[in-house]
């Protein structure tokens, strides 16, 4: 059922998407305690200069309630 989605610069390897998706799955099982079969990883990749009007303003500063994680600092 978790469905996470990775928005990133275009550009890196697809063994490096493939072993982010697994490690995100592993992690959405140990921590909530779904299986292999409800979890899905999309990607999907954003130049950079279209960051800021498909990402940072709808993602980052317009939906500070969904945000669990602000860019630039450490958790």
């Amino acid at each position: 059922m978790p469905h996470v989605i990775v928005k990133l610069w275009p550009g890196q390897a697809e063994k490096k998407k493939q072993q982010l998706a697994e490690q995100i799955t592993k992690d959405v099982r140990a921590i909530l305690g779904y299986g292999d079969e409800s979890v899905s990883v999309a990607f999907e990749e954003i130049p950079a200069q279209e960051w800021a009007e498909r990402v940072y303003r709808p993602d980052i500063v317009n939906a500070p309630g969904k945000l669990y994680k602000k860019p630039g600092y450490r958790m």
